[in-house]
This record gives C-alpha cells, sequence and structure tokens, in this order.
C-alpha cells in the first residue's frame, strides 16, 4: 500500500500513512529497502526521501542526507527538499553547502528554493552577510523578488543586518503587498527600536493579523513602553483577534512592570481557558508577573505546576522571592534548582547574590560568589561584581568593599555605576565620609560621572557637614546642566494602568488632581 501510495508523490494522505505506519528508524530503513527492490520510478524516490527529511524525528532526517549524498541524479525538488530539511533542524551552513551543489549541478532553481535559504543566512549574520547579499542577486536574476515569502525573508535579512533603507526600497518595489510584508517591515523596525516607523507602518497596514499584532507589542516591550503594550492588546481585543501564546507572554511583562495584577490574572485565567498554560515560556512569565506583583505565593504555586523546569524558570522564582524579601527561601530554591541537575546562569547568581544582600549574609553571598567559576564554569560579570560591593557596603564593611574592587574591578573608574553607587551610598549611611572622599575624588577624575552618583556625593558632603565639598559638588551638577529623571508611579484601576509622572502638567485630569492634593495638604496643616 505505502508503495503505491508513494508513486504518486507525497500527499497529506500518504504521509498520514507513513506517520502511522514507520514510527522508528527500524520502520524507516525497512520501507526504504523493500522500495530498492520494486522497478525505480522518480516520484517513489522523491516522495521517500521528502517523508525522512521534513519529518520530526531528528533520526529519519540524518537517514535522509545519507541517501541524498548517495543520491544520482538529483532534481530541483531533492534539493529543496533538503535545504528545508537543514532548515528545519537548524543547520543553516549545511543548507547554503546544498545550495552550492545545487549550483554546481546546473539545475533550476524556482520560488520555493531561496525562502528557507535566506532564512539560513539570516541566522549566519553577521559573519556571513556576504551569503544573503549573494543569493539577493540570484533572486533579481531569476526573477523571484516579488515573490511574497521570498520578500519577506529578504526584508527579515536586512532588518537582522540592521539595513532597513534596503528592506524599505524592497518593500516599495513590491505592488501587492500582503501582511507578511507587512509584518516583515514591523519587525525589522522593531528589533532596531525605531519604534515611530514600527508604528506608521502597522497602521497603515490594511489588514493585521495575529503576528502583525504580536510584532508591534513585541516592538513597545523592547523599549520599555509597557502602558502602550496593554492599551495595544485591548485594541487587538476589540478588532475580535484572539491572542496567540507570544502575545500573552509580551503581555504578562508589561503587566510585570506596571503592577498590572488585574489583568494579570485575567490573562492567566484566558491562558488555562486556550490550555496554552502548558507552555513553558508563558508559564514562566506568570511567574515573574505574580512576583513582581507581589504575590509570592501565586508565584509559587504557577512554578510547581511547570513538569520541566529550565533555568529560566528557576531564575524568575528565585529573583521573584528575593525580590520579595524571602533570602532564605531563595536559596533553599537555589538549593533544589541544583539538586534537580539544571545548570544554573549568570542571571540566577545575580538573583541570589541580591537576595544575600538584602538579608546582609555577606558569608553566605561571598562563598556563592566565589563558586561561580570555581564550580559552575561562570566568569563573573560587572553586575556580579556590583552585587559584591553592595554586600559588603550594606553590612557596613566599607574598607572590604573598597578593597575588593581595587583587587578584582582593577582601577576605580572602570565599573559600572551600580558599583560606585553602592559604595558612596554605603559611605553616606556609615558615616564613612573620609572613604567616600577618595572614592569621589577618583570617580571625578573619570570625567563622565553619572547624576545619580554625583546626588550621592552631594548628599554624603552635606550631611557630614562638609559644605564646601558639597558645594563644589553642586557647581559641578549646575555647570553640566544636570537633571534627575522625574519619577512617576502608576496604579491600575478596573484593569486601565494610569501613570503619573512628577512635573507632568499634561495629564487629562492634572487639574482635577493638583485640587485634590491641594485640599489633602490644606486639611493636613489645619489638623
Amino acid at each position: 500500500m505505502i508503495e503505491k501510495a508513494l508513486r504518486f508523490g507525497l500527499s497529506s494522505e500518504t504521509s498520514k500513512l507513513l506517520n502511522q505506519r514507520c514510527k522508528t528508524l527500524n520502520h524507516l530503513k525497512q520501507i526504504h529497502a523493500h522500495l530498492l527492490t520494486l522497478p525505480s520510478t522518480g516520484n517513489t524516490a522523491a516522495a521517500f526521501l521528502s517523508f525522512a527529511a521534513t519529518s520530526a524525528n531528528p533520526a529519519f532526517f540524518s537517514y535522509a542526507s545519507i541517501i541524498f549524498q548517495n543520491l544520482r541524479p538529483r532534481t530541483t525538488f531533492l534539493y529543496n527538499t533538503m535545504i528545508r530539511g537543514y532548515m528545519k533542524f537548524n543547520q543553516p551552513s549545511n543548507a547554503i553547502l546544498c545550495y552550492k551543489d545545487m549550483l554546481k549541478d546546473g539545475l533550476i532553481k524556482n520560488n520555493y528554493t531561496f525562502t528557507p535559504l535566506i532564512k539560513a543566512c539570516s541566522l549566519l549574520l553577521p559573519e556571513f552577510g556576504y551569503l544573503g547579499l549573494s543569493v539577493h542577486a540570484h533572486v533579481v536574476k531569476l526573477g523571484f523578488v516579488c515573490d511574497p515569502f521570498i520578500a519577506s525573508a529578504l526584508i527579515e535579512f536586512y532588518a537582522l543586518n540592521l539595513d532597513m533603507r534596503t528592506a524599505e526600497e524592497l518593500f516599495d518595489e513590491i505592488p501587492v503587498r500582503d501582511v507578511v510584508l507587512w509584518t516583515a517591515m514591523v519587525v525589522g523596525y522593531g528589533k532596531m527600536g525605531d519604534i515611530v516607523r514600527a508604528r506608521e507602518l502597522f497602521d497603515e497596514m490594511p489588514e493585521r493579523n495575529v503576528i502583525s499584532w504580536s510584532s508591534i507589542m513585541a516592538a513597545y516591550s523592547r523599549v520599555s513602553d509597557f502602558r502602550e503594550v496593554l492599551f495595544l492588546y485591548r485594541r487587538m481585543e476589540e478588532s475580535g483577534l484572539k491572542p496567540n501564546e507570544s502575545i500573552l507572554v509580551t503581555t504578562l511583562t508589561a503587566c510585570a512592570h506596571l503592577g498590572a495584577l488585574a489583568q494579570g490574572l485575567w490573562i492567566h485565567s484566558y491562558a488555562e481557558k486556550c490550555n496554552y498554560i502548558s507552555n513553558p515560556i508563558l508559564a514562566t512569565a506568570l511567574v515573574d508577573m505574580y512576583s513582581k506583583c507581589g504575590c509570592v505565593s501565586l508565584a509559587l504555586t504557577v512554578f510547581e505546576s511547570i513538569p520541566n523546569k529550565d533555568n529560566r524558570a528557576w531564575n524568575a522564582v528565585i529573583s521573584g522571592v528575593a525580590l520579595n524579601g524571602d533570602a532564605m527561601n531563595a536559596l533553599q530554591l537555589f538549593d533544589e534548582m541544583i539538586i534537580s541537575g539544571t545548570q544554573p546562569t549568570e542571571a540566577t547568581f545575580v538573583a541570589i547574590l541580591s537576595a544575600c544582600t538584602h538579608a546582609k549574609m555577606v558569608e553566605k553571598g561571598i562563598s556563592l560568589f566565589e563558586k561561580m567559576a570555581e564550580v559552575y564554569k561562570i566568569e563573573p560579570k560587572m553586575e556580579h561584581y556590583a552585587c559584591v560591593v553592595d554586600l559588603f557596603a550594606r553590612s557596613g564593611e566599607i574598607e572590604k568593599a573598597v578593597k575588593f574592587v581595587d583587587e578584582n574591578i582593577g582601577r576605580i573608574g572602570d565599573g559600572d555605576v551600580n558599583v560606585w553607587g553602592a559604595l558612596l551610598g554605603a559611605c553616606r549611611i556609615y558615616g564613612k565620609v573620609d572613604v567616600g572622599h577618595k572614592l569621589w575624588r577618583k570617580i571625578a577624575d573619570k570625567g563622565d560621572v553619572d547624576y545619580g552618583i554625583q546626588v550621592l556625593a552631594y548628599n554624603m558632603y552635606r550631611e557630614s557637614g562638609w559644605e564646601s565639598e558639597a558645594k563644589r559638588v553642586r557647581r559641578l551638577i549646575e555647570k553640566r546642566r544636570m537633571k534627575k529623571k522625574p519619577g512617576c508611579s502608576v496604579i491600575e484601576i478596573d484593569g486601565v494602568v494610569e501613570e503619573f509622572v512628577a512635573g507632568d502638567i499634561l495629564h487629562p485630569m492634572g487639574g482635577d488632581l493638583c485640587q485634590i492634593l491641594d485640599s489633602l495638604l490644606s486639611d493636613e496643616h489645619s489638623n
């Protein structure tokens, strides 16, 4: 029955039959051996190879590769099949080598050849960007540049290569643009951080699908405009489209940053209704959202329901517990992570060192820091050094913190703002002005000093009575015309997030808000 079906190519019915009958590599080999005993036909060989190369079983694809290497003559269909297979199993280099063999054989390329091939070039950026340019030249020469799928792949290639000018030229040359092309442009500008152009294109789209909405929401999430993410989510719901898992993850990330618990709860309910909760990325986003909204028990409940916990899930729950001040539980979760066989990452140690810092567990924190490289083979980065400096500083061990900086980070001006902020803040709190003064002079000599660091130095001098030094820092701030970033607060009412920024006079209810504040202040003074 199988051989008869294969003679007519790999139809959906034939593929279904093979999937039912062919469960293991031995089954595949038996079918292949049987086909070899039959009179040879091109359709049979092509259909069999196509099934093996595009199945979900890596062993089947490896077997297909062996057959292909020894198969003569080869056809355009067989080459296209193998290029697709190489891309399916994340082997872009082999896909390109396969195309080069196709060129050597002098075979005619068609529109099915180039879409996976261009995606292979995209995956090999930036080292092999010239390959994509060569393939683009072939596309133009053969007249396939107006194919929407090929054009979309080319736009994605140039977007990943940060060349949106060429992508825009391609887009403008295509007379009929479908939703795939429009979305590719939105994705490209979104990844470059040009949110204005991405939004312009999104608003111009004649039609939008769920991928289009996902792309624009991801673009706003990248620039941390989380309020707009929630606004777009509501607009998408009003349009009648159902969100996919990617959109729910992006929206949960926005909820986590804004503290929009009501919206997050609704998304959790929707995800369970649609059976999306089995997606580990979405489940991890839920853990992060509940943690940042202060609902640690809910975060732990979701975490425990994840069947195969990867390091991202562990990092989310450890960070969440640490963020909410439960250092002991964070350390216990870290131990459970190690026992489970999950390899910790750089983010794991930032979370666990921060937990030790807030609990002033100096010895435990230093022990974990030393194990990073020795036991877990993770080279500490600047954020880990900053955590250790903060650990010493918050415990009042300023001299040890300074010594740690000198021994591990090098020259005092080479670290990031978190290190110096932690040290100066501790010098101010514990009255170690002499140490803070030396530190400030070294930082100031570097030239490019962060506003927050200067304010810390000013407050340290002023509170300790070092008036001349405080005035000197104040003049420096005024000379450079530095301004503090306005503070803001966020509140969620009836599922809608409102943001209030210090000094903002453009809020539509700004006048009413000021009147209420004035009345509250007058009542306080009268009492």
